[in-house]
């Protein structure tokens, strides 16, 4: 029972990420003058249709389908930069974590979300974080709150560092066989600080992709 707890399932995840991408420290000092990690990475056309008719249109931004269950919230409690640019990234960076859970949910990371928000390492971030959820037999439920977001341009105004806070205190594992959920004491396991470089696809005007995913565990500064 222990290893299908959700502990070790959300665990060995974070620990996949870190791995695969590049994990901050406390000691991250970096400022607006820093060159921004992977902006030089393109980004990439979707390729299969994202419209999916069985959406509301409140779930669907660039025509994309990024619908969650009643029972799965995700909250963005930030506040939109003036720069058109930055601003759009934030949004697809709200709507790239909404394609990883959708993708949860579905159980699948062949979701057209997936395809339409995310590229390169981005989406094989993604990919890991969607199938350990899978491997472990879980899907989510409850609140997953973000919060103290920061943008940064690069130079050639193609590349957008999104950062931010994540609590995820009271978002759940749900067993898929027996439908429980199975909450967790809180921790400062359930701060996450996030840094995600956005890349605009080059065929849209408002299209942007997550190219690179950064993630601190256990931050302090977002408790």
């Amino acid at each position: 029972m222990k290893r299908r707890t959700l502990p070790a399932a959300v665990a060995l995840a974070a620990t996949a990420a870190l791995l695969l991408t590049a994990c901050g420290s406390g000691d991250d000092k970096s400022s607006n003058n820093d060159k921004i990690a992977g902006a030089d990475q393109g980004s990439q056309t979707p390729k299969e249709s994202a419209e999916s008719p069985g959406a509301p249109a409140e779930d669907k931004p660039d025509g994309v389908d990024v619908s969650l269950p009643k029972d799965t919230n995700l909250v963005f409690d930030w506040k939109k930069p003036k720069d058109k640019n930055e601003a759009a990234a934030m949004d697809d960076t709200a709507n790239f974590l909404r394609a990883i859970y959708q993708g949860v949910d579905k159980r699948t990371t062949k979701n057209a979300a997936l395809t339409a928000y995310a590229t390169g390492e981005g989406l094989h971030y993604a990919e890991v974080q969607i199938n350990e959820w899978i491997k472990g037999g879980w899907t989510a439920a409850g609140t997953r709150r973000h919060y103290n977001a920061t943008t940064r341009s690069a130079p050639s105004g193609n590349s957008v560092e999104v950062a931010f806070c994540a609590d995820t205190g009271k978002f759940y594992g749900k067993e898929i066989k027996t439908g429980k959920v199975v909450k967790t004491k809180p921790s400062i396991k359930d701060f996450n600080y996030y840094k995600i470089v956005m890349v605009k696809v080059p065929t849209s005007e408002a299209l942007w992709q997550a190219s690179k995913v950064f993630v601190e565990t256990k931050a302090k500064q977002c408790q």
